[in-house]
């Protein structure tokens, strides 16, 4: 088996592990009302930022070769924030410019899980705000046809900064925010409040501003998308279980059998499973087994394989030293489980809707992810029951946690130079990146959802709780605004400010995420909670990953995993090697003995080898070099 280092990599977060951070067994909002969503190949989960920009379930970080800057240790709040200009941090955004007649905009959203006009809550505003509507497309068969055209829409929101985000720029396709003065004019939040990650693209792009990195932090911050790896358990059921100790796997697939035995069927009547899973996000391999080796060894996914930020090394998907590969022992992991008739069968044609109402019922045991478990599962009903999810994460496990940087390190935001109305996207991007729109972004309307009280400090309406607790059951319509909560979360899949970070300005120095607002440090909501907490010492879960002796940290260095274009000549097989070991892996899943899957692995590994698997590996190789080379000047 994989050996684990027991030491805590620091760089470039040497503090993280003083932070107070998120609660535990109430439900994360590290997806809240952004969407817990993900994305495929080239684009990531949503649920924040991953260091190293892979196409999985955390939001990408930002290309270029040049990332040392904006990087930030999880320290203090800095006293000197930019664009300090003083009055009321969550004032109303007033716009420079309202169109006289309804106006469409169109955002391409790589990421974007659902296409089609905006909804809901999140429609409402827009419109009464700015006098739009919005249409999302996410059709990557489109992109293409727009490369050729230059017509780009309105707002463009790019998955990392590719070869096709390049040549987009290159050839004039994306508007120049520093013309005519249009950043000054209809950007001056931004321009005040994010001068960094602005300056940022202005250095890749030759000098001029094309928009910027979103998951942004302002030092001190910690990572939310970064702390998502949180082994959301089904407490209650451990509790009933007689709370064994979870020291490996073994101890962990143990404790699944039993609560098979305990609870059979979920609340729908229908079986119940330690895991479930959905191949939505798959990529260059299976998202969930990737995943599932950062989880518990600490690898992060870097193009065909995993990558080690103790040491720099790559370890390719289908490495032969099979006792020391992290892809291979989790694939060999959730076999076994399987194998105990723990995993649910319907996970290889499952969507990520099909998943969340399994979830929801009680389907599933665990999940590694805070907003595929907690988030999900610990409703207001599920609380008065005494049932909650909380955090059990087994003792030799080593989690991997992200670093944050202060030039962005998410999706890219820009707009199109064919766009009819430069200043509207301006400012529409503008708004969502002030405090009342970043709030709004992830809770919902203001008043309704959240506020702010007499001294300054933000909090949750009882009805914007339930919305956090309830969001695809709880109507809008009782507030003034249509269909029920999760119609209106917007679906671009890409926040401007990562959700932990502090808000610029703020003197009572609070984080966007609402678990951390002093107003929410509340009691535990029911037994179970309680009981968790008296385990793990600790009343914030995050606080029980931060404090976690084994943890890695991945500095956030602005370099990442670029795929190959489809200009290269490695396209066809980079594909085709990548289409071989997403297949093999879910055929491995669900391989009915060790001989089976023996068989089916060397299977795979032999397709994989005659499509290219060798230049895959090197071409990863070479960008793994340039990554821990960038690690290495940092922690300098």
């Amino acid at each position: 088996m994989i050996t684990k280092s027991k030491r805590v990599l620091a760089l470039g977060l040497s503090s993280a592990m003083a932070l107070s951070m998120f609660a535990g067994c109430t439900n994360n909002s590290s997806s809240s009302a952004s969407g817990t969503t993900a994305a495929s190949d080239g684009t990531d989960s949503t649920q924040g930022t991953d260091a190293s920009g892979n196409d999985d379930e955390t939001a990408g970080t930002t290309a270029g070769e040049e990332g040392n800057e904006g990087n930030t240790d999880a320290t203090e709040p800095s006293s000197d924030v930019s664009g300090n200009t003083g009055g009321d941090v969550f004032a109303e955004y007033e716009p420079t410019y309202v169109p006289e007649e309804t106006v469409s905009i169109q955002i391409f959203s790589q990421i974007s899980n659902v296409p089609g006009e905006q909804r809901g809550w999140m429609a409402d505003i827009v419109k009464e705000k700015f006098n739009v509507e919005i249409n999302i497309v996410n059709d990557s068969s489109v992109l293409s046809t727009m490369l050729q055209t230059g017509d780009m829409g309105d707002i463009v929101i790019w998955g990392n900064q590719d070869e096709d985000y390049k040549t987009a720029v290159s050839s004039g396709y994306l508007l120049n925010w520093n013309r005519d003065n249009l950043l000054s004019n209809y950007g001056a939040y931004m321009e005040e409040n994010m001068a960094e990650a602005l300056e940022y693209n202005a250095k890749v792009n030759g000098g001029n501003v094309y928009g910027f990195n979103g998951s942004i932090s302002l030092p001190g911050s910690a990572n939310s998308a970064g702390l998502l790896y949180t082994w959301d358990t089904r407490w209650d059921l451990y509790m009933e279980a007689g709370m064994p100790e979870i020291n490996d796997l073994n101890d962990y697939i143990e404790m699944m059998k039993t609560f098979k035995e305990l609870e059979p069927t979920d609340e729908n009547g229908n079986e119940t499973y330690a895991l479930s899973m959905w191949p939505d996000w798959d990529g260059n391999m299976v998202m969930y087994v990737k995943a599932f080796a950062t989880a518990y060894w600490g690898y992060d996914e870097w193009g065909m394989g995993m990558y080690d930020v103790r040491t720099g090394s790559f370890i390719g998907a289908l490495d032969e030293d099979v006792d020391n590969n992290p892809y291979y022992q989790a694939l060999k992991f959730i076999n076994q489980l399987n194998q105990e008739g723990l995993v649910d069968p319907n996970s290889m044609s499952a969507k990520w809707d099909n998943y969340s109402e399994k979830m929801k019922a009680g389907g599933a045991f665990f999940s590694i992810f805070n907003y595929a478990g907690a988030d999900i599962y610990n409703t207001e009903a599920h609380a008065e029951e005494n049932k909650y999810m909380c955090s059990l994460i087994p003792n030799d496990a080593t989690p991997l946690i992200y670093g944050t940087s202060t030039t962005g390190s998410g999706y890219v935001w820009s707009i199109s130079a064919k766009t009819e109305h430069p200043e509207l996207c301006m400012e529409i991007i503008d708004w969502l990146s002030t405090p009342e729109g970043t709030l709004t972004y992830f809770y919902g309307p203001r008043g309704t959802n959240w506020d702010v009280d007499e001294n300054g400090n933000l909090y949750l309406t009882e009805f914007g709780v339930t919305c956090q607790t309830d969001r695809t059951g709880t109507s809008m319509t009782e507030v003034g605004y249509t269909g029920l909560f999760d119609d209106g979360i917007i679906q671009v899949n890409s926040n401007i400010w990562d959700q932990a970070s502090y808000i610029p300005n703020d003197p009572n120095n609070q984080s966007f995420l609402y678990e951390l607002w002093d107003s929410m440090q509340t009691e535990p909501v029911n037994e179970v909670e309680a009981s968790w907490r008296e385990f793990s010492g600790e009343t914030l879960g995050i606080n029980y990953l931060l404090h976690n002796e084994n943890i890695v940290v991945s500095p956030s260095t602005g370099v990442k995993f670029t795929n190959p274009s489809k200009r290269d000549t490695l396209y066809t097989n980079w594909s085709q090697v990548a289409t071989t070991i997403v297949n093999g892996t879910w055929r491995c899943i669900y391989a009915a003995t060790d001989a089976e899957f023996d068989q089916l692995w060397e299977q795979m590994v032999s397709d994989a080898n005659s499509y290219g698997y060798a230049d895959c590996v090197a071409f990863s190789e070479e960008q793994a070099a340039t990554r821990y080379l960038a690690e290495q000047m940092l922690a300098e």
